[in-house]
């Protein structure tokens, strides 16, 4: 898997190599999550292809691209204005939501877990692609009336969104716009912060129950974390330049393939060529 760097140098030489190759998925996907979001859909699959098994790849890609999206939240901070109403019952919910399905994670036999991996990146690949459709919609509401029932039906939603999020996490940001477009928000930058926030606090509860975790691979994360600080900051500089649209349909596109591959891989189809 990951030989200790500081092995002797013939042992050490494929640790540096892995190293290198998973800071680089790191930077790309802090990048992606900076432009379009999605950037699980980069990290993830490259961790597997050097050889963590789907429950290590998982946690330790969601321990290591978080400090990234720390940076993204706070350079949008203002955007929670007006929010506090939302924000008050939204976050019980995503917090337990993530946490129980950080433990569903760690609880799921590896070999169910590896199974599933090709549904998840597909699911991962059809929120993403959804972006666009759910944008538009949210834009074409009114606002509506909040009643009890439907702040309830809000909050039992989010603790869905919390509890897929704490498990696998990929396009939830897709979810909860078109929640909070129900919700009758109709300002897509506080949507935005509020989305932030709320996966923010997902992914970090989840990850207060992996650190405890015989999963994480923990000499690979110092170095991916700082690829995603540092990729987030160069996809913050290139947003314009590339474009949301051309980056989320790019990160689509080859979430589909990977999806397509481990589904071939994962089902038999490619035993005896991988």
């Amino acid at each position: 898997m990951f030989p200790p760097l500081d092995a002797p140098l013939a042992a050490a030489a494929p640790a540096l190599w892995k190293h290198g190759a998973a800071a680089a998925a790191a930077f790309a996907a802090g990048a992606v999550n900076s432009i379009a979001g999605g950037g699980t859909l980069i990290s993830f699959p490259s961790l597997l292809a050097l050889g963590l098994t789907g429950q290590q790849a998982n946690v330790t890609s969601t321990i290591a691209i978080w400090p990234g999206s720390i940076g993204g939240f706070w350079g949008h901070r203002q955007d929670l204005a007006g929010t506090g109403a939302f924000a008050k019952r939204l976050w019980p919910p995503s917090l337990l939501g993530g946490f129980a399905g950080a433990m569903l994670l760690l609880y799921t036999p590896a070999k169910l877990f590896d199974n599933l991996v090709p549904w998840l990146i597909l699911a991962a690949a059809l929120l993403l692609a959804a972006n666009e459709p759910v944008a538009r919609w949210v834009n074409g509401l009114g606002g509506g009336r909040r009643g009890a029932r439907w702040w309830l039906g809000a909050i039992a939603f989010q603790f869905v969104v919390g509890l897929y999020g704490g498990y696998f996490g990929a396009g939830i940001g897709i979810l909860m716009l078109a929640a909070l477009g129900l919700l009758g928000l109709t300002d897509i930058h506080q949507m935005n912060g509020l989305k932030n926030f709320l996966a923010l606090s997902i992914n970090g509860v989840a990850i207060a129950a992996f650190v405890f975790s015989a999963q994480v691979v923990w000499t690979v994360v110092p170095l991916m974390a700082v690829g995603a600080v540092l990729g987030g900051l160069a996809g913050s500089a290139l947003a314009h330049r590339v474009g949301r649209r051309a980056a989320r349909r790019t990160v689509v596109a080859i979430g589909f393939l990977l999806a397509a591959w481990y589904f071939l891989k994962t089902y038999g189809a490619l035993d005896g060529l991988v």
